[in-house]
């Protein structure tokens, strides 16, 4: 049965897709003028007046400090420039352990004109305060809670890219009544054998510890246990990068999901194609 909104499948079998460019839409034909009166369409009183654009206005960027249960957590913000009174569902962008929440500005840019968007830094990376310890990706689940809580979201959507998305999986996991629908961009599915293979793996020199200490929550993350307990309306974007291939079991792991391959595209999904991800979440959303 599909979902009222956006007819995407919550319990239909896995399926995959690609997008085709849309057809350029037709210009609209300018009315005959002459030289004494400026161009545009006539209104019903005989005025003349400039088209009205159909683009929504840039968001506002910004960026702010919340606290959680390790100190300071900073935070990337998109604000619709309208003041937010007809904005949609807020959106919640986890980034990845080799990123910061700076990552989603492009898409921010595009998504940010009709909803609230908060990137945080998740604790230990960029300018968040660090943890006391290395933590789980439940622990990271848990600070960035925190900040959701002091905020009272009634209802929100997520979008987490790597160890980003297990943490977002956590979130909805924990937060069934809040979070509306998940969007990942590199499902972090690894089952057993690859996570010890990742965990053989050395980080590149230089890593920053918050880095490997997020990097190492994902690696010991369990996949298999618990991204069925995921029952909100999934997207994953699936671009070619290290969890390519782990990214294949969601269809195994989480049936009703629905998976789009984007074989010419890498990890930088995020930077290089920012238009392409905001068209993807935002028909998925919507």
């Amino acid at each position: 049965m599909n979902e009222e909104n956006g007819g995407y499948p919550r319990n239909a079998n896995a399926f995959r897709t690609s997008v085709k460019s849309p057809a350029a839409g037709a210009s609209v034909p300018s009315e005959p003028t002459d030289n004494s009166v400026p161009p545009g369409p006539v209104g019903r009183l005989g005025y003349r007046c400039a088209p009205m654009s159909q683009e929504p206005a840039s968001p506002r960027l910004r960026r702010a400090y919340f606290e959680c249960r390790y100190g300071q957590l900073h935070v990337h913000n998109a604000i619709p420039a309208g003041g937010g009174f007809d904005e949609q569902t807020t959106l919640i962008c986890l980034h990845a352990s080799s990123n910061t929440g700076r990552v989603f500005l492009e898409v921010s840019r595009i998504l940010g004109a009709t909803r609230s968007i908060y990137s945080p830094d998740t604790p230990g990376c960029g300018e968040s305060d660090p943890p006391p310890q290395q933590l789980t990706v439940a622990g990271y689940a848990e600070a960035i809670g925190d900040f959701l809580d002091s905020m009272r979201f009634r209802q929100l959507d997520l979008l987490g890219a790597h160890s980003g998305a297990a943490v977002a999986a956590e979130l909805a996991i924990s937060r069934p009544g809040v979070v509306r629908r998940v969007v990942m961009v590199g499902a972090p599915a690894l089952d057993a054998d690859q996570r010890r293979s990742y965990r053989d793996l050395s980080a590149p020199e230089g890593t920053p510890r918050g880095a490997l200490w997020a990097r190492a929550a994902v690696i010991d993350w369990d996949a298999d246990q618990r991204l069925p307990k995921v029952k909100q309306p999934l997207l994953v974007l699936r671009p070619r990068d290290n969890f390519w291939e782990a990214g294949a079991r969601m269809a195994k792991l989480l049936p009703g999901a629905r998976v789009v391959d984007l074989p010419d595209h890498d990890r930088n999904l995020l930077e290089k194609a920012p238009a392409l991800v905001a068209k993807q979440v935002a028909a998925f959303l919507s």
